[in-house]
């Protein structure tokens, strides 16, 4: 049984565990530094990066997630945790920057702007619901960096090593697809 970490600071803590749960994952709820031990991956939740990243200075997690992440720790960033893992970020400082990737925050517009599309993205299936809220996007990437999955023309889904992040929120779908890929290609 993989034990996976969930950053439990603010967002969609919840509907990360549900779904690592189901993937029969031990969850562990990282509030303080001593959550991260012997974790075999770290999901950083969508919700809100300035207030997550305050947290995370807060109860001085940035530094030990920034080390492990160079260590090697498997790690998924949606929405903004993609933004928190970002090597760089469109006019505003980088957080974690540990994942080869330029990100611009808040590229699809205010919360009334939300939306859903199925995506195909060829590593994982077809039909992949991805919904998003004032979603960031990845302007532009590494060299050893993936693209999996662009919608309108704006890449939503990379994966640079050890580290996934995608510009919108699969689990706040039923499609465990994404996750279960990272919990069994990356992790």
């Amino acid at each position: 049984m993989k034990r996976m970490g969930v950053l439990a600071l603010q967002g969609a803590v919840r509907e990360h565990v549900q779904m690592l749960e189901q993937l029969d994952c031990e969850v562990v709820l990282v509030k303080q530094i001593a959550d991260l031990n012997q974790l075999d991956g770290l999901i950083l939740p969508g919700g809100e990066s300035t207030t997550m990243r305050k947290l995370l200075d807060r109860y001085q997690l940035l530094e030990p997630i920034r080390t492990l992440a160079q260590q090697g720790l498997p790690m998924f960033g949606t929405c903004a945790g993609l933004i928190l893992l970002a090597k760089e970020l469109v006019d505003y400082e980088p957080h974690l920057a540990v994942m080869d990737v330029t990100v611009a925050r808040n590229s699809y517009g205010r919360q009334v702007d939300s939306f859903e599309v199925q995506l195909d993205i060829p590593v994982i299936g077809q039909s992949i619901p991805a919904v998003f809220i004032r979603a960031p996007h990845i302007t532009s990437v590494g060299e050893n960096v993936n693209i999996l999955a662009e919608h309108d023309g704006k890449i939503v889904l990379a994966q640079d090593g050890h580290f996934l992040g995608c510009s919108f929120h699969p689990e706040l779908t039923a499609d465990t697809r994404i996750l279960e890929y990272f919990v069994t290609s990356i992790v």
